[in-house]
């Protein structure tokens, strides 16, 4: 099943609020090599200027995650997820991630391509906070491998 081209404009549901932890940001921060005090020490963030420790960049696809498997299992979709590989990656932010915020991610599918026997998806979740203000559009094109 190739996948299929209507995807294409899609809007899906807004997925469930996440509320960003502190914890999940140290322990982030810890794997991916984040050594700013401000990603790990509340004390320092404060200082900086942020209400807590503030996420690395790259956080940004632990809110956007939900918003894809939405996409993943979009029952006319077409994407075979065993063979999906994960093409690129792209963040727009208007402010940084900070613990304590309650961030709710909507995906809309900004294009299929069809590249020789396979297809590019690039599926864009903008994220907003509690009060509806944007703080990060995380953009991931797929690449759905066509068959052998």
């Amino acid at each position: 099943m190739s996948v299929n081209p209507e995807l294409q404009g899609r809007v899906f549901p807004p997925v469930a609020p996440y509320l960003v932890g502190r914890e999940k940001v140290r322990e982030f921060s810890r794997a991916v090599f984040a050594r700013n005090p401000i990603n790990h020490d509340p004390e320092a963030a404060r200082a900086a200027g942020y209400a807590d420790v503030v996420a690395p960049p790259t956080f940004a696809v632990v809110v956007q995650e939900a918003t894809l498997a939405q996409l993943l299992a979009e029952p006319d979709g077409g994407i075979d997820f065993s063979r999906v590989v994960h093409g690129e990656q792209r963040f727009t932010f208007s402010r940084p991630i900070v613990a304590g915020d309650e961030l709710t991610a909507t995906l809309s599918v900004a294009s299929v391509k069809s590249l020789g026997g396979h297809s590019m998806v690039t599926a864009e979740s903008r994220v907003v906070d509690a009060t509806g203000a944007h703080v990060v559009t995380a953009t991931s094109t797929l690449v759905v491998r066509g068959d052998e």
